[in-house]
């Protein structure tokens, strides 16, 4: 602190002075620090605002993904399509889609619990034929009264997706007796399931054939189709994309929520 020794009246003018020069010094200080601030919000505006860009450009493609997803129906239907189309060309008969069968199909899937491992291989394994009756049917609403002979069943899983025709050929048609289950003249009727496993991989793809009638075979209770998610299964009329992944979406909400209440909060 300074102190001014003389006159009374000179040491009034130079506290004045002192005045000024502390109030012109503080103002200086204020003006710098705001300056520093609105540069630091300009830029950080700047920064939320392409953050903002980012996501929602990334949103909209991801939802334009799963349009596109629906729009090309049910990836169980498709299996079905592909599979007849390949047996029509080896002329064999076409199989009937018969969603109560297909179903079954997808609980067929869900009774490995995602262990692509138990699928094939010296791992291998399957459920019970006791699991069609038991559990099976009850799950899909299908009358076990109307239950029919398996005659065949092909399945596969893979950590990536395959749409219908490359998951037919890269996954379900390993071998001599694959094809073997596909021709075969016993089959009457067709139920296909794909299902992921919480959104994501690994995937499975399931092909049960039976020997039933087919306008009474694996029938709904009530005559409707019970659907279940996760995963699609054929014949039940659904535009399902319950196969594929939507984790993305799910994590891109909650990115452009936050982004936008940081960006309102800082733009006053």
């Amino acid at each position: 602190m300074a102190v001014f020794v003389g006159a009374p009246e000179n040491q009034k003018q130079a506290g004045k002075q002192w005045k000024k020069h502390r109030r012109r010094s503080t103002l200086c200080f204020i003006s710098s620090l705001l300056s520093s601030l609105s540069l630091s919000l300009s830029l950080l505006e700047k920064v939320m605002g392409m953050l903002t860009w980012f996501l929602f450009t990334s949103l909209l493609l991801s939802t334009s993904a799963d349009t596109q997803k629906k729009i090309t129906d049910n990836p169980a239907d498709e299996l079905v399509a592909v599979l007849n189309s390949n047996r029509t060309a080896h002329k064999d008969p076409a199989l009937f889609d018969n969603p109560g069968l297909a179903c079954i199909a997808l609980q067929y899937i869900k009774a490995y619990e995602g262990d692509c491992k138990a699928v094939g291989g010296p791992n291998a394994k399957k459920p019970a034929d006791s699991k069609f009756a038991e559990t099976f049917a009850p799950n899909c609403g299908v009358l076990a009264s109307s239950l029919s002979p398996i005659t065949g069943r092909l399945l596969g899983c893979d950590s990536k997706y395959f749409h219908a025709s490359e998951a037919f050929s890269e996954i379900l048609m390993k071998n001599e007796k694959s094809l073997e289950i596909l021709y075969n003249k016993n089959h009457t009727e067709v139920g296909a399931a794909v299902s992921g496993t919480d959104g994501g991989g690994p995937y499975f793809w399931c092909v049960l054939f039976s020997s039933g009638k087919t306008n009474s075979s694996f029938a709904f209770e009530g005559g409707v189709a019970k659907l279940t998610r996760p995963g699609c299964y054929s014949g039940a009329n659904d535009d399902c994309s319950g196969a594929a992944d939507w984790s993305l979406t799910r994590f891109l909400w909650p990115c452009l929520s936050v982004a936008l209440l940081v960006l309102s909060h800082y733009s006053g």
